[in-house]
Order: structure tokens, then sequence, then C-alpha cells
């Protein structure tokens, strides 16, 4: 094929594979969660509305961060990565299809209150409503 008629084709999951790669997301995430719920500071960021989940499966800044808000979640987004890693491999995904697919798995369990990103990049606070999410999310 010329350069000029060159295709990108979008990664598009089968059923198989992406009930494979949320199922292992949700286990994968367990960790990395569970550690920052015991973190004061990163609840009470979250509940601040300083940070939230992103579509690409990491945690984001609503508002400028402080330097100590900016470690905390560099040190979560450090952790995630590594489990996404680990778990991608068992799925035969990508690390970024699975942080894709955990990113929507995260923004749809975003409580009332919580901030996350839109597809678009805006930032929205949760309310009683499903969250905005993209439409490649299983």
């Amino acid at each position: 094929m010329g350069n000029d008629k060159m295709v990108m084709k979008m990664w598009k999951p089968t059923g198989l594979a992406l009930a494979a790669i949320a199922a292992t997301a949700a286990v994968a995430l367990a960790v990395p969660s569970a550690m920052a719920q015991r973190d004061p500071a990163y609840a009470a960021a979250r509940a601040a509305g300083q940070i939230g989940e992103q579509p690409d499966g990491y945690l984001g800044f609503a508002t400028t961060p402080t330097p100590a808000i900016r470690a905390l979640v560099q040190d979560l987004n450090i952790k995630r990565k590594a489990a996404y890693t680990a778990s991608a491999q068992s799925t035969g995904s990508t690390v970024e299809q699975f942080a894709f697919t955990s990113g929507c798995n995260l923004i749809a369990k975003t409580k009332a209150g919580e901030k996350y990103q839109t597809p678009s990049g805006a930032w929205k606070t949760r309310d009683g409503s499903p969250p905005e999410r993209d439409a490649r999310c299983p």
C-alpha cells in the first residue's frame, strides 16, 4: 500500500476480548485503588474536587494542584500503569487499551460529588445521572 493510501486501523475489541479486559481491569485496579483509599490526602483531594478520573484510566487534576497533590497523583498513576502493564499481557491487549477500559470502569464507578473528565476533556462533577463516557466504553 502506498503512503497516501495507508489507513490506520482502530482497535475494535470483540465481545469476548472486551469482557476479558473489563474483568481483568477490575481486579488490577483493586490494589492501587485500595491503597489510595487509605491515604487521607487522596480522599481529601477527591472530596474537594481537586482530582478526578480521566478516560485514559489515570487520575487527573480538575484544579491547579499543589506540589503535594501533584506528587500524590503522579505516584498513584505510576502504580496504575504498573498494574495495567502486568494485566494487559493476560488479556492480549496493549497497556493503552487496558488503561482505556479501566478508565471507562473507573468513571462509571464515580460517586455523586466526585470529578471526572468527559470524552471532550471537560471536567464534570458527578450527579445522580450516569456520567458521560466514551462511546467505545463497554
